[in-house]
């Protein structure tokens, strides 16, 4: 499904410190996906509903993306720390803002633990049962799913976890990792097969340059944390788009599990809400992260940088800024929209998410189609004279403090040894 295995990535163009700053940025913006999607999702069908759909998304999402990241950065294995690898380069654990911290034993024992927590932030102020739902009855099955990509023996179980007592309580949670040939694996999640033999799942990317300054892979010790500058111009752009794809393959599980509880006009609605939620915010963090204007070329850049329209082997989307006024082009056939993707969302009766995600760089554009062919739909952008108002999908997703968290230079990474 790459309707044209010739394009280069749209990452290419960026310097090596400008991807430093753009990967960490793609990972937090895959975690505020849900941000998104659940508040709708609890409008839809409860709270009961809402974490049995964060369950179902993640545990096909997960292990599918975690393999593909592990074969692009050769840290390939069935150990605990090929484990903890993943994680961080996974959008359920963007560093700092999930600060997990790990710590080996062995090869089949580990531990890690999180000095803060987002999601936490989040969840606190809704109540316990909120807390126990994602810390308890989320946590469980997914964190398991996320190892058995690495190793289907491998269990990961509570040392302690919220509700947090004392309130103040520090590390707010622990956890231990476990391998052992006892173990039995758990069952495989219902719709895997329709994430694992996805388009999404198969787009193959460019190999990694090793000829390129810098850490080519992550096939060395793990560390304590990833300095993305560390890593070469060719793995940064491999990264980029791997996490782009971690992205698509969440929502794909979202909107699965959507579908099964919803009539297919009403799962599209909740899709589009999902989906203008994050697009807004996450064109706005990408805008002040790499230092960009408001302006048409600002606009043309976010577009052609969001993670909902790479890697383009995946989506075939265009942007054109000839000075006159930007154009987002949407092929009608490609492998996102054959998925049922995010670009499937959008057509000419619905651009909500495309003005979500313009308003994102300044708040006065409008999107408007300019054409709607068998072939493409093609959208352009203009300037209003006022400011419109930002959205309530974009407001949701704003309660999070990951709208405005900042990542800060931790220094030279430690290797993490086997005690």
């Amino acid at each position: 499904m790459n309707p044209d295995p010739e394009r280069r990535s749209a990452y290419a163009d960026l310097s090596r410190a400008q991807l430093a700053i753009l990967v960490p940025e793609l990972l937090l913006s895959g975690h505020l996906i849900d941000r998104s999607g659940m508040a709708h999702s609890i409008a839809a069908f409860g709270r009961e509903g809402m974490t049995a759909i964060a369950i179902e998304e993640w545990q096909v999402a997960s292990p599918a993306y975690t393999r593909r990241m592990q074969r692009a950065l050769r840290f390939t294995g069935d150990g605990v720390e090929t484990i903890f690898k993943g994680l961080q380069l996974d959008i359920g654990a963007p560093p700092q803002f999930m600060d997990f911290r790990y710590r080996i034993h062995d090869h089949f024992h580990g531990e890690f633990w999180l000095d803060h927590c987002g999601a936490l932030a989040d969840v606190e102020p809704m109540g316990e049962s909120y807390v126990k739902a994602m810390c308890h009855d989320i946590e469980d099955p997914t964190f398991d799913a996320t190892a058995l990509a690495t190793n289907p023996r491998a269990q990961v179980r509570p040392i302690h976890r919220p509700p947090r007592v004392p309130a103040d309580r520090h590390p707010v949670c622990a956890w231990t990792v476990t391998i052992d040939d006892s173990h039995i694996p758990p069952p495989v999640p219902a719709n895997s097969d329709l994430i694992a033999n996805s388009a999404a799942a198969q787009v193959v990317l460019d190999p990694i340059d090793p000829g390129d300054d810098g850490h080519g892979d992550y096939s060395g010790p793990l560390l304590s944390d990833l300095r993305f500058g560390d890593f070469s111009r060719s793995a940064l752009i491999r990264m980029a788009d791997e996490v782009c794809l971690q992205h698509h393959l969440l929502t794909l599980g979202f909107l699965i599990a959507v579908r099964a509880r919803a009539e297919n006009g009403d799962a599209a609605a909740i899709g589009r809400k999902q989906f203008a939620g994050i697009a807004g915010l996450t064109s706005e963090r990408l805008r002040l992260a790499l230092d960009l204007g408001d302006d048409d070329a600002a606009l043309a850049q976010v577009l052609r940088l969001h993670p909902a329209w790479n890697p383009l082997r995946y989506t075939g989307i265009r942007v054109d800024d000839d000075g006159g006024q930007v154009r987002l082009r949407i092929p009608a056939r490609s492998g996102a929209v054959h998925d049922r993707a995010w670009p499937s969302l959008i057509d000419a009766t619905h651009l909500a998410p495309l003005e979500a995600m313009a308003r994102g760089v300044n708040p006065r554009f409008a999107a408007h189609v300019i054409a709607d062919t068998p072939d493409e739909l093609v959208v352009g952008f203009r300037q209003a004279d006022t400011p419109f108002t930002e959205s309530g999908e974009v407001a949701i997703t704003r309660f999070s403090t990951g709208a405005d968290f900042r990542f800060t230079d931790r220094g030279i990474p430690l290797p993490l040894t086997v005690l």
